[in-house]
């Protein structure tokens, strides 16, 4: 098995020492709504783009699209600083900058322990265990939970009463306490308790992969046309080594045609090569007899000879079981599943790593792609089509996981760019793929409809790659404990002399100040040392030009101070860095790594991005209503909504009616 260590240790849950004995549950029983006279409908596209979407509006391809931009009205949208999915949800759910909703990037850090983990929900074991043999048996429940702060602004409108859908929403696991329906969105793990890993068995020489994140590689062998292989589930914390739990299957390949029967659990799936399986549910035994947890899982057959090659999804918790809150009512999810059958209720469901790693190629991501989409529209007309009144919000990823992906088969620019792909209009057709749900939504609007359209950035080239932390100790910022640990194995965490240090880079946008008093290690005095430093850095950031091509590779420095408010803001980073269109925060620099080289070349199919200025990548905002500001903002979104159904915004809501 091959990953990146760092990484997993940041994304992974156990999940059974959060759960404790019993599966956490989620809401209480649902409580009839009162009937409301006005109806919201907000279609959040991740990602969509004001540049793309106008080029095509232009070119007659997304009428529906040009009809509500022509009876309504439309604004490119103000996005978060830094312009991350999870920051701008945040923002959008909360009418708060960072400063008050706490989200400030992917990857925060403990400043007492410096101990990386994901911005948008903790899991605490259970605080009280009893040790009998190889068996640890918990006497108190563990819990996960959400680490936005502030409330929901859907929780307003529950309060008075108004019904509310939603759907998918980001930055949103596990779901706030509610009593109408949620299914929660980005955010929510797989049944390992992270991101998404998938499985990938093959007979090759495990040399012909490096697979660094996001997945294992599970060498087999082909005996008399068989495979035997294992899934592997969560940490079994029952026992007291905390092993992984597993699941067997079977693997019968014909002799003489592409085609293989997979037996998984008395369960048998007969699949031809190049083809995927449907949903399957799977068991995993922590207590034999006792105690479980059901997952779900598809199997695609790459190939059969002359190698044998089988991927496997992430295993996605059950929605007929859930182990984890991904609804509410906790019933809501399992209602979901009898209405339009099994569905990724993983948070981020395209296999970005798969097409990465080469364990997918473009056609058969695109094909896993679908599926989601599929899914997502069998959700969304299920829902759709019983919204009488209220709030609706539905949320979909498509544009934004293809635009990452295949930016680089549109744009001859790009390092990635292959002048011969057959995939140059995927990114055309994702947003003809969200002109056809407008569509659907346009078809049942009526006049007490409010309907909105929004995305929570835009996107740009990712060319370059900056890295952050090698300029930092190239400038005397940061020391390393061992000169000879300036290489590609020097970590934040191992690495670093912290007597000697006053800056460091974690996370895509994130810079932090060494300060006394607040890091472990902190040498930079509060107040006028503090200050100057993060102007020489800020200064000194924005004059870096790309040897290569003579650009600006940051085009802006934010000092959170000035543009963040709130109780968070003390935790925030010092500096946020917006980088120019084409370059990014290396992958390896987000987590805290010293890379050899102050530049690298994208040649990742993860190509396109908007980690970058904020101004650079701003989202779309369409709406059957006049909006009278010029520069709306994604912060303002949550006083609108509550303004159409006659409620004030909070106190602590820094937007502003946009109607």
């Amino acid at each position: 098995m091959y990953r990146n260590r760092l990484l997993i240790s940041i994304i992974s849950v156990s999940l059974f020492a959060i759960l404790g004995v019993a599966v956490l549950k989620a809401a209480s029983s649902r409580n009839e709504p009162l009937i409301s006279a006005k109806k919201v409908l907000v279609l959040g596209f991740d990602g969509l783009d004001p540049q793309i979407l106008e080029r095509l509006v232009q070119a007659g391809k997304l009428p529906n699209f040009k009809a509500l931009m022509d009876s309504g009205e439309y604004r490119p949208l103000g996005t978060s600083v830094p312009p991350l999915s999870p920051v701008a949800w945040a923002n959008f759910i909360t009418g708060m900058n960072p400063g008050g909703h706490g989200i400030f990037d992917f990857i925060h850090r403990d400043p007492e322990t410096m101990i990386p983990y994901l911005s948008t929900s903790r899991a605490e074991p259970p605080g009280q265990t009893l040790r009998l043999g190889k068996w640890v048996i918990p006497l108190s429940a563990g819990k996960v939970t959400l680490l936005r702060q502030g409330k929901a602004f859907w929780q307003d409108l529950e309060a008075q009463g108004i019904p509310t859908t939603i759907v998918r929403a980001p930055s949103n696991f596990p779901p706030v306490k509610s009593r109408q329906h949620q299914l929660s969105g980005m955010g929510t793990p797989d049944l390992q308790g992270t991101y998404g890993m998938f499985s990938f068995f093959s007979d090759e020489p495990a040399a012909t992969y490096k697979i660094e994140s996001g997945g294992d590689l599970f060498p087999v062998q082909v005996v008399n046309h068989q495979v035997r292989a294992k899934l592997l589930g969560p940490k079994n914390s029952f026992r007291a080594d905390a092993p992984p739990s597993v699941v067997e299957f079977n693997v019968q390949i014909d002799p003489m045609n592409p085609v293989a029967k997979i037996a998984i659990q008395d369960q048998q799936f007969l699949v031809n090569e190049g083809e995927w399986t449907p949903w399957i549910h799977i068991q995993f035994d922590m207590i034999p007899y006792v105690t479980s947890v059901r997952g779900i899982v598809r199997f695609y057959l790459k190939e059969v000879r002359p190698h044998f090659k089988l991927y496997a999804t992430p295993i996605n918790i059950d929605p007929s079981a859930p182990a984890l809150p991904i609804s509410t009512p906790e019933t809501y999810a399992e209602e979901l599943l009898e209405e339009i059958g099994p569905f990724y209720t993983q948070g981020m469901p395209h296999d970005t790593k798969a097409l990465s790693n080469g364990i997918l190629d473009d056609g058969e991501f695109l094909q896993q792609a679908k599926i989601v989409f599929d899914e997502h529209m069998r959700l969304f007309e299920y829902e759709l089509h019983r919204f009488k009144s209220g709030l609706l919000f539905f949320y979909t990823d498509r544009v934004d996981q293809l635009g990452h992906m295949f930016w680089r088969t549109m744009d001859s620019r790009h390092p990635a760019h292959d002048p011969a792909s057959m995939y140059s209009h995927v990114i055309d057709e994702t947003y003809k793929n969200m002109d056809r749900i407008l569509g659907k939504a346009r078809e049942r609007l009526d006049s007490r409809t409010t309907l909105i359209v929004m995305s929570d950035h835009g996107f740009a080239p990712f060319y370059r790659a900056f890295n952050l932390n090698t300029w930092l100790h190239e400038q005397g910022y940061v020391k390393l404990a061992d000169k000879a640990a300036a290489i590609d194995g020097a970590e934040i965490l191992t690495s670093v002399n912290w007597g000697e240090t006053r800056a460091y880079g974690l996370g895509i946008n994130g810079l932090y100040i060494n300060l006394r008093g607040r890091e472990p290690g902190g040498v930079v005095q509060p107040g006028p040392e503090r200050d100057a430093l993060m102007n020489e850095i800020a200064r000194k950031l924005q004059a870096v030009r790309d040897p290569k091509t003579g650009e600006q590779v940051i085009r802006r420095v934010y000092k959170t101070e000035e543009i963040y408010s709130g109780p968070a803001l003390r935790e925030a980073p010092d500096l946020i860095v917006g980088y120019n269109r084409g370059y990014r925060a290396s992958w390896k620099s987000v987590l805290g790594k010293f890379p050899r080289t102050l530049f690298e070349d994208n040649t990742d199919k993860w190509s396109g991005d908007h980690a970058m200025a904020a101004e650079l990548v701003p989202g779309v905002l369409i709406a059957n209503r006049k909006i009278k500001s010029p520069d709306p903002a994604l912060v303002d979104l949550a006083p609108t909504i509550l303004n159409e159904f006659g409620l004030s915004k909070r106190d602590e809501m820094v937007g502003h009616n946009l109607f």
